[in-house]
């Protein structure tokens, strides 16, 4: 059987109301080989106390200020020695218990699998899929239209990933994906849920800074005239689907 090593990283500051149920989420996974990273930084609100109860099923911890969630991100990536990466911040749950375990027998040796997401309230209320949909066929140019695929529904081979670019404070994750995607020669779509995404986060609060930040890093790896079109095209679309379901869930 393939059963890869995946290392789960979990990023969290002053997570106290929700870092208990991520952690179960991946502790309650029928998938055997998992590595357990949990990155701290520096919590004042009891969510360590909340770590250190289970702290027999975590494979590494540190807990120390850091300079932003992607410099957390790059200290569990530091950290890691899976075959796998799987990002599972605070608020976020690996989808069911035998997630990973279905990942991982869709095909073997893939450098990414991907899934769809849930949304989620705070108060853990469902809201269904993201409105971007996720493609049938991922490449580095799937984002051309916006984060298709949410970071916390994509597995990718450690060896194909770089450090996160701190130079972006909120959209960073897109351009790791897309560094990273650009390496991979096989993506499977494993055409099911992998991950519930709480909404509301950093990216939601600060929205502006986090579009100008997407801007930019499409621009990057796309060129400006075909992403001023792009923006376009997506503008239309999020019209559409306001006009339809008048929400726009993310």
């Amino acid at each position: 059987m393939f059963q890869p090593k995946l290392s789960v990283i979990t990023v969290v500051y002053n997570g106290v109301q929700d870092i208990e149920r991520t952690m179960l989420s991946v502790f309650n996974q029928t998938y055997p080989n998992i590595e357990y990273i949990l990155i701290d930084g520096g919590s004042t609100d009891g969510t360590l106390e909340i770590i250190k109860k289970y702290k027999h099923h975590i494979a590494k911890l540190n807990s120390q200020k850091d300079q932003g969630i992607y410099d957390a991100m790059n200290k569990g990536l530091a950290l890691a020695s899976g075959d796998y990466l799987l990002f599972m911040n605070s608020g976020d749950e690996i989808y069911a218990p035998d997630t990973v375990k279905q990942i991982f027998s869709t095909r073997p040796d893939a450098d990414i699998y991907y899934g769809e997401t849930e949304m989620y309230s705070q108060d853990q209320q469902a809201f269904g899929k993201r409105r971007h949909q996720i493609p049938e066929h991922f490449t580095w140019k799937s984002f051309r239209y916006g984060m298709s695929i949410s970071h916390q529904a994509i597995y990718i081979r450690r060896s194909i990933t770089q450090p996160y670019d701190l130079t972006y404070q909120l959209s960073a994750d897109i351009d790791w994906i897309i560094q990273a995607t650009k390496k991979a020669k096989l993506t499977v779509n494993t055409k099911q849920y992998v991950a519930k995404y709480q909404m509301g986060g950093l990216s939601k609060k600060r929205h502006f800074q986090s579009l100008k930040e997407r801007f930019q890093i499409f621009v990057k790896h796309y060129g400006l005239i075909p992403t001023l079109i792009n923006h376009g095209i997506i503008a239309i679309r999020w019209l559409i689907y306001w006009i339809r379901h008048g929400k726009t869930n993310d």
